[in-house]
């Protein structure tokens, strides 16, 4: 929800200067304007930007009104963490259209904001919003319920969510508040259960700037508890001080919250705390959990601010027609579409919101008493979330899918199975577990989480990488302790079990640094909240439906007059069986083109045991090839052949493809072995099949497998990430510019890697545009130019056939000798080396007529060969494209 967008500024004239200062003196107590300017963004908003003087504090604004006469509803509109007010200007463009006026400003430290970060501190970003809202009550767009009591609406996501809910507690001039993805207890959301969430801490820390932007009291209090790993009781205070749940019984206005379901920062609990509190006080509240989160996944932005305005057209312009959807939305992932890998989502909504603990299914769980060993510095620690990389690309989308990547290391966690299910369950709330606990010393943290577990037992699926942490205190005499864990929408399938994990470390919390023993006991079955009332709204008939059958019938028509075949997978070629490649007359165009082609009537073969360099310029259609034989694009013409079978996207012949993309990311608090590790679990296939000692023995990495990737050179990153490509040894590995960022020794241990593998009998495709060093590492090549074949064969034949030779000599040859030999017919030049001389031929020149004259001149020829480096012949196959 947060958009980055720059502000435009043009000047006023004098006269409006004079009366927007004078608009501003109004502002008694609250400091003065500044600055001011004004613009038309477009034709249906005008808005003007302000700097505000608060109590020392500038504060940058942005004022959007209608261009249409009268008084407005009013919304203050705010950013997320680390952001600013240009984040939120399209949103407050939109509802300018909408009929609102909105005023939105970069908070303390923010922006260009001045001031320390008070993470909505009472006395800093709390009043300033009160402050704001006096400025409304005097703008003349602005609707008024009163004289200086605008009416007025609050929203914003994280941070800005904080804000909205704070506003409504502290000024009762708010009417109607919209927060989402946001905390209720930022003591709660920091320090669960007493556990410090250090990773989301410092990313909050380095996303403002650094502690020294903070007030100091925040600075100081972060200094002590990451220095400790242990929250104390001030620093709860310091941040319940800052919390909505502070005055959560003074906020009693209509609210709209949204959290996120794959969200470790600001879990759903959160939210259920805000919406229980705020009902309690007898105003109207709906709840909305949405797809994404702060971990990644689907943001829903569209859908979500449609739902705001129409809650502030309630609320706000008294309109009761408009729809504000359901007391309770959840948004539930259907798979993934298979045209664009976007994951399919669903509403499903309730009339009353049900909780996170309602209707509750006991599942009987097996398991004795257990063991957990807590290692010294609680490493290596397991890994459930991924606090601040969830919105990279892949997380992301696997958090929407409710599938994330998690670790649990053997003899630090406990677990517990159930039977497997008899028919399908759907977990909606947070389940409970109640478990006995002995400590070898006073303290215990534990890290609760609930596994879907497949039915051949090796595939386990984290829902929404979430996980619950607890500390248990006087534990060394024992305790028994009821673990809520995270708050989640999951279905389980009939088949699956369901799998309780008790890990003694994370790598998102501080763990206890002593090393200690926990013994762990199950006292119950696992209570699951399943929430019935809620339903799925049936999915819409999609449009092939419809057109399916007219469809049909052309296309048989057309078959039929055309005498096409059927487009099903062609049959494996048992002749190509051991062959690891055949390409043949493979084309792809671009896209809405019928003549243009990244890759035209490609053909060529690689066998076993090669190392084949794919060469050519930019554009020459080497990435799109490789795309194609990765099974990630579909060729428009020809085929491609992998030991015999056809490669279609999600052809199973692809698990014998290994392949390895510049720039691949690593865990950097594991060690090289465990990334390897968490990985290859990823994938769901047995641990034995990984042949990680062998892959790993190839790779060359030694000693540094046990290190942290962190202490790792370029060099060793990139050794890493080939040795992940080779995990389970795949037949045919390709490297994508596997060389780039190293330097000249890095790169010849590169070599070595590549070299090795293929000595196993397997064949490496590498594509480079360092052509020294592809001479020297591949055997063969293959050179494309404007998406044709130009030369494909031995890297010795397509070096070697150049106009230069190289005639090694006895002794040195002196200079009145070379002068003659330059003189020679069929010589162009000649030139004396350390080795003896480099003679360049005439066109029509050969190679056994000039040993002949050599032998006539007495020179003692000792041997003769071609001399053309690779680039030379890259050079003359493709002209001038390079």
């Amino acid at each position: 929800m947060d958009l980055r967008l720059s502000a435009l500024r043009t000047p006023r004239r004098p006269r409006r200067l004079l009366a927007a200062a004078a608009a501003a003196a109004v502002l008694a107590g609250a400091g003065t304007w500044t600055a001011a300017v004004a613009s038309d963004d477009t034709r249906t908003v005008r808005r003007s930007d302000r700097v505000m003087a608060v109590d020392g504090v500038r504060l940058d604004t942005s004022f959007f009104a209608p261009a249409t006469a009268g008084r407005h509803p009013a919304v203050l509109l705010a950013h997320g963490f680390g952001g600013s007010k240009d984040d939120v200007r399209q949103q407050a463009e939109d509802l300018a259209r909408d009929g609102y006026a909105v005023l939105t400003w970069s908070a303390r430290g923010f922006g260009r904001s001045t001031g320390k970060i008070g993470l909505n501190d009472p006395k800093g970003e709390v009043t300033d919003v009160s402050r704001l809202i006096d400025w409304l009550a005097k703008q003349p767009q602005v609707r008024l319920d009163r004289p200086g009591d605008p009416r007025v609406g609050v929203t914003g996501g994280s941070y800005g969510g904080a804000i909205s809910l704070l506003a409504a507690g502290h000024d009762h001039r708010v009417d109607a508040i919209a927060p989402a993805l946001t905390y209720w207890n930022l003591a709660d959301a920091l320090f669960p259960n007493g556990v410090f969430k250090k990773l989301w801490a410092g990313v909050f820390v380095n996303t403002g700037g650094g502690c020294a932007r903070f007030e100091p009291a925040l600075c100081r209090m972060y200094d002590r508890v990451a220095e400790t790993g242990t929250p104390d009781e001030a620093a709860r205070r310091l941040l319940e001080e800052r919390s909505p749940s502070a005055v959560g019984d003074r906020i009693k206005v209509p609210t709209l919250l949204t959290q996120g379901q794959t969200d470790s920062l600001f879990t759903l609990g959160q939210l259920d705390a805000a919406a229980q509190a705020i009902r309690a006080n007898g105003a109207p509240v709906a709840v909305d959990w949405i797809a994404g989160g702060h971990d990644g996944g689907d943001m829903e932005t569209g859908r979500i601010e449609a739902r705001v305005r129409a809650w502030f057209d309630r609320y706000l312009k008294g309109d009761k027609s408009a729809d504000t959807g359901p007391a309770f939305r959840i948004t539930r992932t259907g798979g993934v579409d298979s045209t664009d890998g976007a994951a399919q989502l669903r509403g499903a909504s309730a009339a009353a919101y049900p909780g996170l603990h309602g209707h509750r299914r006991a599942i009987a769980l097996t398991g004795g008493e257990q063991h957990v060993t807590n290692p010294a510095g609680a490493s290596p620690p397991g890994v459930s979330a991924l606090p601040g990389l969830g919105g990279s690309g892949g997380l992301a989308q696997l958090s929407a899918l409710g599938v994330g990547v998690s670790l649990d290391f053997p003899g630090q966690y406990a677990r517990f199975d159930s039977a497997p299910l008899t028919r399908d369950l759907r977990i909606t709330g947070a389940p409970t577990a109640t478990v006995h606990i002995t400590s070898s010393r006073d303290d215990a943290v534990l890290f609760g989480k609930v596994y879907d577990v497949g039915p051949d037992g090796t595939r386990q699926v984290l829902p929404s990488q979430l996980v619950a942490p607890v500390r248990v205190t006087g534990a060394r005499a024992g305790k028994d302790v009821t673990v809520t864990l995270p708050a989640i929408d999951h279905e389980v399938q009939k088949g699956h079990r369901l799998r309780l994990v008790l890990a003694s470390t994370d790598l998102g919390y501080a763990s206890p640094a002593a090393p200690a023993t926990y013994t762990v006991s199950l006292q119950g079955d696992l209570g699951v909240p399943t929430a019935p009332a809620v339903t799925t709204a049936a999915a819409p008939l999609p449009a092939w439906v419809w057109w399916l059958p007219v469809a049909g019938a052309v296309a048989a028509l057309a078959l039929l007059l055309t005498g096409r075949r059927r487009t099903a997978a062609p049959a494996p070629d048992p002749e190509l069986a051991d062959v690891p490649l055949v390409i043949k007359d493979l084309s792809k165009r671009y896209a809405k083109s019928t003549d243009r082609y990244a890759v035209r009537e490609l053909s060529f073969r690689v066998d076993k045991g090669q190392v084949l360099g794919l060469l050519g310029p930019n554009g020459a259609g080497k990435t799109t090839t490789l795309r194609m034989l990765m099974g990630l694009i579909k060729p428009d013409d020809g085929e491609i052949r992998v030991f015999g079978h056809a490669v279609r996207p999600g052809a199973p012949v692809l698990s014998r493809v290994g392949a390895f993309v510049e720039g691949a990311g690593f865990l950097p608090h594991l060690s090289g072995r465990e990334n390897l590790e968490l990985y290859w679990r990823a994938t769901g296939r047995p641990p034995e099949d990984a042949h990680l000692d062998e892959a790993l023995r190839i790779a060359g990495l030694g000693d540094a497998l046990a290190r942290a990737v962190r202490t790792y050179s370029q060099g060793m990153r990139q050794r890493l990430a080939i040795a992940q490509a080779m995990l389970g040894l795949p037949d045919l590995l390709i490297l994508d510019e596997p060389t780039n960022g190293l330097d000249p020794p890095q790169i010849r241990e590169m070599r070595e890697v590549m070299i090795r593998y293929a000595a196993g009998g397997r064949t490496v495709i590498v594509s480079s545009h360092l052509l020294a060093e592809v001479e020297q590492s591949c055997t063969h090549l293959v050179v494309m130019d404007r998406g044709r074949l130009v030369q494909a064969g031995p890297v010795r034949e397509i070096v070697g056939s150049g106009d230069t030779l190289l005639v090694g000599t006895a002794t040195a040859v002196e200079e009145p000798v070379v002068e003659k030999v330059a003189a020679l017919p069929g010589v162009a030049s000649a030139v004396r080396t350390d080795d003896g001389l480099l003679i360049r031929l005439e066109p029509g020149g050969t190679a056994e007529r000039l040993v002949m004259e050599l032998v006539r001149l007495e020179v003692p020829v000792a041997s003769v060969g071609p001399h053309r480096r690779l680039e030379d012949a890259f050079l003359t196959l493709i002209g001038g494209s390079a």
